[in-house]
């Protein structure tokens, strides 16, 4: 069985993420939040298969968004994913203003190694497919979902910095969609940002 590929960590970290997601559902949604992770996840296989990678993905919103700490993922998963996950978690506290926040996430993600960017992608490519989509189905609607002060432009401004941060990934299929829903749902010559 040369082709065999061991699932053990993966499926361990899909049943934690599971647990750690259960009853929650994604932000303006009507589905289970988990459905984020595993997209996250499938988007990181198109680009490694590398268990820690795609277990990393499949984890990365337990610590900022549930009562899962750092320690915990490093207990069961591993020091390598915990980093890992720790890369996609925000440095700031929640309560910080928004622009900070993000600006602060881009920094870290700008200065990570290629394998958290590998799993950054996966999510922040799940995150804008759902944008996307939205703005086709409910259009300036979608805005007043986020948290931001200036709704679109300030969306607009992040994910364009994430582009940057991300761009050593420019020759994967995930990071040139990414570019391409950019584009699509924003503008590609928005004068504004």
């Amino acid at each position: 069985m040369d082709n065999f590929f061991d699932t053990e960590l993966f499926d361990r970290a899909a049943k934690f993420a599971i647990n750690a997601h259960h009853g929650t559902e994604r932000r303006g949604k009507n589905f289970p939040y988990i459905l984020h992770p595993m997209e996250a996840a499938n988007i990181v296989a198109t680009i490694t298969t590398d268990p820690e990678m795609l277990a990393a993905a499949i984890l990365h919103d337990t610590v900022e968004d549930t009562e899962v700490t750092f320690e915990q993922i490093c207990d069961e998963f591993g020091e390598r994913v915990a980093n890992l996950v720790q890369h996609e978690t925000c440095p700031l506290p929640k309560k910080a203003p928004w622009h900070d926040r993000k600006q602060a996430q881009i920094d870290l993600l700008a200065d990570s190694p290629y394998d958290s960017k590998v799993v950054a992608m996966g999510d922040k490519l799940s995150n804008l497919r759902a944008i996307a989509m939205d703005y086709c189905m409910i259009g300036d609607k979608l805005w007043s979902r986020f948290k931001s002060p200036n709704g679109k432009s300030d969306i607009a401004w992040y994910y364009r910095l994430l582009a940057d941060a991300l761009s050593d990934l420019s020759d994967t299929f995930p990071y040139q969609e990414f570019v391409m829903l950019l584009d699509k749902t924003f503008g590609s010559d928005d004068k504004s940002l």
